[in-house]
């Protein structure tokens, strides 16, 4: 694909999600995963995300389902709004895996889709399993800051092959085989990843495992130089997980935005490329007005959170 968003998007065309359906999303995530949902014609609604893995929390996904939905005719129905929640996009934030098995288990109850966005976590496994191929269908990216990259592009992933066909199909425009004649039998979209960006890819996916262990090497090196420091904490793999790390993250144990600014502002004249995590997707003006369930985690992680440098190459 020619990214991870193109992906996504045809991702939930597959998955069944249709126009004016919505799709529940965390509100801790890069635009793109929202973005992907509006060009499928759907409603992004927002979740809170949980403390330890930064992705969706499966307790508070099943309470809050419980009391906002009907199953109606095996369909899951937001109560408020009468609109049909046809999918739900887990995201492994910052490569670490988030607690997908029980995620899935909630999303079989209420009858939902899942599309993975596994676009941070090349690398990553979840109880040995890597992330990604849980779901109905998972995505990838390569984009340029991605864990290995093809200048730009992305991966849809699935073990339907019928479902694979299908997305060749839709990404390639549409087209009927034929050796001359030029039909489409549906609205198709021109998401093939160009073969020069698809041969650079191979050539990284060689250097992927030099990539990841450079990673690890570099949480360790954190790890070990900020561990005399009160007041925060170096975010580490969920147990039972193994961690692409992509991006390395402070954590500071109380919400402070003025302290996290004071620090970064610090790194940053120091030379010292760091930034905080995206804004909530549920504040940007654009999404204000969809649904989303209580987001106190998001709104706290968001001033605490300060990703600092984390190049593979760093530890050279």
């Amino acid at each position: 694909m020619v990214n991870g968003t193109a992906a996504l998007h045809i991702s939930l065309i597959l998955a069944g999600v249709k126009k004016d359906n919505e799709v529940l999303v965390p509100s801790l995530t890069f635009a793109a995963t929202a973005n992907a949902v509006c060009y499928a014609g759907a409603i992004p609604h927002f979740l809170d995300s949980e403390e330890e893995t930064f992705g969706i929390c499966p307790t508070q996904l099943d309470n809050y389902l419980s009391d906002t939905c009907d199953i109606q005719n095996e369909v899951c129905i937001n109560k408020k709004t009468g609109r049909q929640i046809t999918a739900i996009i887990p995201v492994h934030i910052f490569g670490h895996p988030c607690k997908i098995e029980e995620i899935l288990e909630v999303a079989k109850k209420y009858k939902l889709e899942v599309v993975e966005d596994a676009a941070e976590s090349l690398g990553s496994f979840y109880k040995g399993k890597h992330t990604g191929t849980f779901g109905k269908l998972g995505t990838i990216s390569f984009n340029g800051n991605k864990i290995i990259t093809t200048g730009g592009g992305g991966m849809i992933i699935t073990d339907d092959e019928e479902l694979a066909q299908q997305a060749k199909h839709l990404t390639t425009t549409a087209k009927v085989p034929h050796k001359w004649e030029y039909v489409h039998d549906q609205v198709g979209y021109n998401y093939r990843m160009p073969n020069l960006n698809a041969a650079f890819g191979c050539a990284q996916l060689k250097q992927l495992p030099k990539f990841l262990q450079s990673k690890r090497d570099l949480y360790e090196r954190y790890s070990e130089q900020l561990s005399g420091l009160n007041g925060i904490r170096l975010l580490k793999e969920p147990a039972e997980c193994s961690s692409n790390y992509w991006l390395q993250t402070i954590v500071l144990d109380e919400p402070d935005e003025e302290l996290r600014n004071i620090i970064l502002t610090a790194l940053n004249e120091s030379g010292l490329m760091s930034r905080p995590a995206w804004t909530g997707l549920h504040k940007l003006e654009h999404f204000k007005e969809c649904p989303k369930m209580d987001i106190k985690v998001v709104n706290s992680l968001g001033k605490r959170i300060i990703n600092i440098p984390s190049s593979s190459f760093l530890c050279e």
